[in-house]
């Protein structure tokens, strides 16, 4: 599997009333991070949702969502198209995917009798399953990648759709080797606001520049050819 750089990326999790949307169980969060260009904009979608059943117990103390809490939120019907638009042509980066596309799919099909599915919507790319590859035989939950990356989860005592979509879309960017670029290459941001600048003082003194020896140089060499065989892509630098 290798993953793609597609300009406009959607970093997607959803909890659920139980484990299998053929037994009835429904969605009940849907939390979604945009990447553009492979960093982060401002650009969130995020909902619950009033599943119209109860949740089981166990699925609530997995997530800590409560049946009195989405009594009065809408239903999927209600936020399906807005649902819709925010994913249109975007790649989705899940984790663990055929339990989300299989939910998402399960709700679309009881809308309607017209054939609509989420993985014809968009691409669908699988972190689990990328993970099991880079990682063979290695704990691959989003908590082991966590450690794993030095991502930050601390905040993830339950689990939440967006703070998940959030934790993971950092998960992601490491494990498949970071932002596509540090600087910007143009006048603004992902999001459209203006590029922080830094203003370095002009009486500074001149940057120190240290050159690397032979045997750093085949170290750094030999790290490239390691990152480029593990990503399946060439490093640029």
């Amino acid at each position: 599997m290798h993953y793609s750089r597609n300009a406009r990326q959607v970093v997607l999790d959803t909890e659920t009333t139980g484990i299998n949307p053929k037994e009835g169980h429904k969605i009940i969060e849907i939390g979604c991070v945009e990447l553009l260009n492979r960093r982060f904009t401002h650009n969130r979608f995020h909902v619950y949702l009033n599943p119209d059943r109860e949740i089981d117990a166990g699925a609530i103390e997995v997530h800590g969502i409560t049946n009195e809490f989405l009594r009065d939120k809408p239903k999927f019907k209600d936020v399906v198209e807005d649902f819709m638009a925010f994913t249109a042509g975007a790649e989705l980066i899940i984790h663990n995917a055929p339990f989300d596309v299989g939910f998402i799919n399960h709700e679309l099909a009881q809308l309607s009798a017209e054939t609509r599915t989420i993985d014809t919507h968009s691409s669908i790319f699988d972190t689990l399953a990328y993970a099991r590859k880079k990682h063979p035989g290695a704990r691959n939950s989003l908590d082991a990648l966590c450690k794993r990356y030095g991502v930050d989860n601390s905040n993830r005592e339950l689990h939440g759709a967006l703070l998940d979509a959030e934790i993971l879309a950092e998960v992601y960017l490491i494990m498949t080797g970071g932002q596509v670029s540090l600087l910007d290459d143009g006048n603004q941001q992902a999001d459209g606001s203006e590029p922080l600048v830094v203003h370095l003082p002009s009486d500074r003194p001149p940057l120190k520049i240290i050159a690397c020896n032979e045997e750093e140089l085949q170290a750094h060499q030999q790290r490239l050819a390691k990152i480029a065989k593990e990503s399946g892509v060439s490093a640029q630098w």
